[in-house]
């Protein structure tokens, strides 16, 4: 069985449970020594605390239809996604101590392969600790602190990609290049100073992003009289939003409506039995979202909202529109990432990539972590394998 050492908390299990499972002498050392992170952001073991070591034809209960090379592997954990919850099988070979993972197929055991993670219980633990440094600005990672824009977002990736192939021979596993490419575009914006917004966009970054002609600058005559937030009105003015976010249309045929003009514009679906919510007067419609979703912004605040027409509810969205235009880019730059490598994070890693991206996001915005946010769109929609968003 394995034991926490509480003080350390680290998972370690006797010499006696290794046999006759693994006879890589450094895995060994790992687990009876140094032992195996009880807490991770991005890995869980578990299984391992819990069951100590079992073969995958074990854990199965269907060896005859499992892969010849799969069926002596042995379970330790999980690789975490999306809300911290166990997405992909971590396995040890305890022959070499390989680490790869595993979806586990019950009803069609014969479907199941392995993908490899790292080359050792070593790497896995240094890749994992030196992500979690980067999302924290500390250990190697420590000099970013304070540094934001497009420049520190390269650094950053060319510094966490170098470390995940001088320990893989340069054949980065997709999950690692994930974390080297996404993580990073945290620091492409620092908090609001000039803007008085929640971050300051680096200038320009949009159109670079998503090309020339392709983001809207509005006007003053654009803004009904509900849109007072001086620094919204600024940010539309000067930095302006995409037309086309991937996920959001903006509205540019016609001046920006309150909600309840939209409502009552001719064509318009009719009203929901609960009517429109309270400050309805003061949201205004700045494009729609898919699965008739509004995207609204207060008019007195700059707090931008989710209206659901289907469901008649509103919904915390992001902290104000330049926390949007990060959404925004962010979703568009992982599609450009993922389209340069040939689909190979949305192919291999969905599960962990969307975890990066909601972290991404989550740290320069958490309107989608705050207790009284009870479903998030961004983060319900990054989770959305099946319909292909990210």
């Amino acid at each position: 069985m394995s034991t926490t050492g509480a003080a350390t908390a680290v998972i370690t299990l006797p010499e006696a449970a290794l046999d006759p499972y693994v006879t890589h002498a450094p895995t060994r050392h790992r687990l009876t020594g140094p032992g195996l992170p009880a807490d991770s952001a991005y890995l869980t073991f578990a299984p391992l605390r819990r069951d100590g070591l079992r073969t995958v034809a074990d854990s199965t209960g269907a060896p005859d239809g499992l892969d010849a090379e799969l069926r002596d592997q042995l379970v330790i954990g999980g690789l975490l996604g999306p809300g911290g919850l166990e997405a992909d099988t971590l396995l040890l070979d305890g022959g070499t101590g390989e680490v790869s993972t595993t979806y586990f197929l019950h009803d069609r055991p014969d479907l199941m392969d392995a993908a490899p993670l790292a080359p050792s219980l070593d790497a896995l633990v240094r890749f994992a600790a030196v992500t979690e440094e980067l999302a924290g600005l500390r250990g190697q990672f420590a000099s970013y602190a304070g540094r934001y824009g497009p420049e520190a977002v390269a650094e950053a990736s060319r510094q966490l990609l170098a470390v995940f192939e001088e320990g893989t021979d340069g054949e980065v596993p997709p999950f690692w290049k994930a974390a080297a490419l996404i993580r990073p575009l945290a620091l492409i914006a620092g908090p609001g100073t000039r803007s008085g917004l929640a971050l300051d966009l680096p200038a320009r970054l949009l159109e670079t992003e998503f090309g020339p002609g392709r983001v809207a600058h509005f006007e003053d005559v654009d803004f009904p009289a509900a849109l007072t937030h001086e620094p919204t009105r600024r940010f539309l003015r000067e930095t302006g939003l995409p037309e086309d976010g991937i996920l959001f249309q903006l509205d540019t045929d016609v001046p920006l409506p309150t909600l309840t003009e939209h409502h009552t514009d001719a064509g318009r679906p009719p009203l929901p039995p609960t009517g429109l919510p309270v400050p309805a007067d003061r949201l205004i419609r700045l494009g729609h979202l898919v699965a008739d979703n509004s995207l609204v912004v207060d008019g007195a605040t700059g707090t931008v909202w989710n209206w659901s027409e289907p469901e008649a509810l509103l919904r915390p969205l992001n902290t104000d529109v330049s926390t949007l235009a990060y959404t925004l880019w962010l979703l568009h730059r992982e599609k450009q990432i993922d389209a340069d490598l040939d689909a190979e994070l949305t192919t291999d890693a969905y599960d962990q990539l969307a975890m990066l991206m909601i972290q991404a996001l989550t740290t320069i915005d958490p309107t989608g972590t705050t207790p009284d946010t009870d479903w998030h769109y961004w983060t319900e929609m990054f989770q959305d394998e099946a319909g292909g968003v990210l």
